[in-house]
């Protein structure tokens, strides 16, 4: 059954709100963020004149950017395969039944409905060495985890991994709920061990959820902000930075706005990076797929 012209036109009416607010609100910050990282634009010093590639320049030869992506990519590999196993371990036990298992369900989701900002700052307090949580139960720990280097950046990714695997495990549960059951029934039949059943028949048939999951924590791990700033600020001394937190600083007290929207171009380019390789790595043909 072929289309119309009408229906072609009616179906791009529809379509043409979501389009407008997509470029009001994404396609047009981008370009205006680009054209900005071209020119030196600093508020307190009236300045504002074209200096072409000189902040790409000055970003390639800068050590805290550098730093801030260091740190950035380690937050986000650390955090995002921490997510994963334990949101893979709770949604097999969603997965399962049991006493309770409803009230379970709706435990799991607290921590992912409460506030990014809500969130941190509770933590905060719960780090904190003088009446925190942490300092009360452990009295002898001297351990000022959001001021020492070392300490920080792994407190941040706790706060993260607390805040986001029950969505994960969210995502999981809705993929094994498709998985049908009269496979697991058949290999029980042929003897097959849990083990067995889990790498030979969940796994296989939750990876497409599983590659999901996968890009989208990644991406947005990767622009985290909200909840490293609330604990740490990027501190200490940068240790906790990242590219967005750098980007922030450069933009809102420094006032440079040509250096800081380089910095954002940079933080969307290395997630386009990272988009283009989960497409080529997990879009690839196979070779009997290709043969």
């Amino acid at each position: 059954m072929t289309r119309t012209r009408s229906e072609d036109r009616r179906g791009y009416f529809f379509v043409l709100p979501t389009v407008i607010v997509l470029v009001v609100v994404a396609v047009y910050p981008m370009i205006l963020a680009a054209w900005i990282s071209l020119r030196r634009v600093v508020i307190v010093f009236h300045e504002d004149h074209f200096v072409g590639l000189s902040n790409y320049a000055f970003l390639v030869r800068d050590p805290r950017f550098w730093t801030a992506l260091g740190n950035t990519t380690y937050f986000t590999v650390v955090a995002v395969i921490i997510e994963l196993l334990l949101g893979l371990g709770f949604a097999l036990l969603l997965h399962t039944s049991f006493r309770g298992q409803k009230l379970f369900r709706a435990a799991i989701l607290i921590p992912w409905a409460i506030p990014t900002v809500v969130s941190a700052k509770m933590w905060s307090w719960i780090w904190n060495p003088e009446y925190g949580l942490i300092s009360r139960t452990l009295p002898n720990s001297d351990i000022n985890w959001l001021g020492m280097p070392g300490y920080a950046m792994h407190a941040a990714i706790l706060v993260d991994v607390w805040k986001t695997t029950p969505f994960v495990a969210l995502l999981l549960f809705a993929g094994l709920e498709t998985i049908p059951t009269v496979l697991y029934k058949a290999a029980a039949v042929d003897g097959a061990s849990s083990w067995r059943t889990f790498f030979f028949i969940t796994l296989p048939l939750l990876r497409p959820t599983l590659v999901v999951v996968l890009v989208f924590r990644t991406l947005d791990a990767f622009r985290i902000f909200d909840a490293v700033y609330v604990l740490t600020g990027g501190g200490p001394a940068n240790t906790t930075e990242t590219l967005s937190i750098y980007a922030y600083k450069m933009l809102m007290r420094s006032g440079d706005f040509g250096y800081g929207s380089t910095l954002a171009v940079a933080t969307f380019l290395c997630v386009m990076a990272i988009s283009a390789i989960y497409i080529r790595m997990l879009g690839m043909p196979s070779r009997s797929q290709r043969s």
